[in-house]
């Protein structure tokens, strides 16, 4: 595959978003009872670009960028963890206040990576089975009906591990996902636009009919 500008751009917004949101989760936000951790303010756009990437370039293409997230993510967090452990000047940000904000306890880097994974590539590979079995109609179903399924095991996965014992799970769980396909269903006409201009831009439109749809390549 040629790597165009345009990939290169959505592909660095998706690693941004998921980045930004891992950081970002450590805090939880109660809004009239219900709990949502400070990720929903732009994870749910990873979903959308995810959505972008196999839409127009395939799944293997997608396949290729979360893994580079991933990795990206992996570099953040072990970049972070070296910070903290640097000695304090004795005067600013005290080491505690930047472990605090910044630091990832096992638990919370394993529910980020666990429902990280298994929530993109679920999300990417029922775009692209959809999009074989619709015949490339009917975006919105797909767009949709992919993320209603792997927001749920995202959701699931990240606040069990990360926060069973410590917060509600079945209202964190359930709020997370209906903000999060609420974000997908709004930004619906958002979708359709972008994915008909890149299209167009970058004639391609990528169908998986013989691709083996796997987090690995074989």
């Amino acid at each position: 595959m040629t790597i165009s500008g345009r990939f290169i751009f959505v592909a660095s917004l998706f690693t941004t978003c998921l980045v930004s949101a891992n950081i970002m989760a450590v805090k939880l936000t109660a809004v009239h009872g219900h709990v949502l951790d400070a990720g929903i303010v732009i994870f749910p756009i990873s979903y959308i670009l995810g959505d972008v990437l196999t839409e127009v370039w395939g799944f293997r293409a997608a396949r290729r960028v979360i893994w580079t997230a991933f990795l990206c993510n992996l570099i953040v967090v072990g970049a972070i963890q070296i910070a903290i452990r640097l000695p304090n000047a004795g005067f600013g940000v005290s080491n505690q206040a930047y472990e605090d904000v910044l630091g990832y306890t096992p638990r919370l880097l394993l529910a980020s990576f666990a429902a990280f994974l298994v929530g993109e590539f679920t999300n990417s590979a029922i775009m692209a089975r959809m999009k074989v079995w619709t015949e490339g109609r009917l975006l919105w179903a797909r767009t949709i009906g992919s993320t209603v399924v792997a927001e749920a095991l995202d959701s699931a996965i990240f606040t069990t591990i990360a926060f069973a014992g410590t917060a509600p799970l079945m209202n964190t769980i359930s709020t997370n996902w209906v903000v999060k396909v609420g974000y997908e269903v709004v930004a619906t006409p958002i979708t359709y636009a972008v994915v008909n201009y890149l299209k167009r831009a970058e004639g391609v439109d990528v169908y998986d009919r013989d691709t083996p749809l796997l987090p690995l390549e074989v």
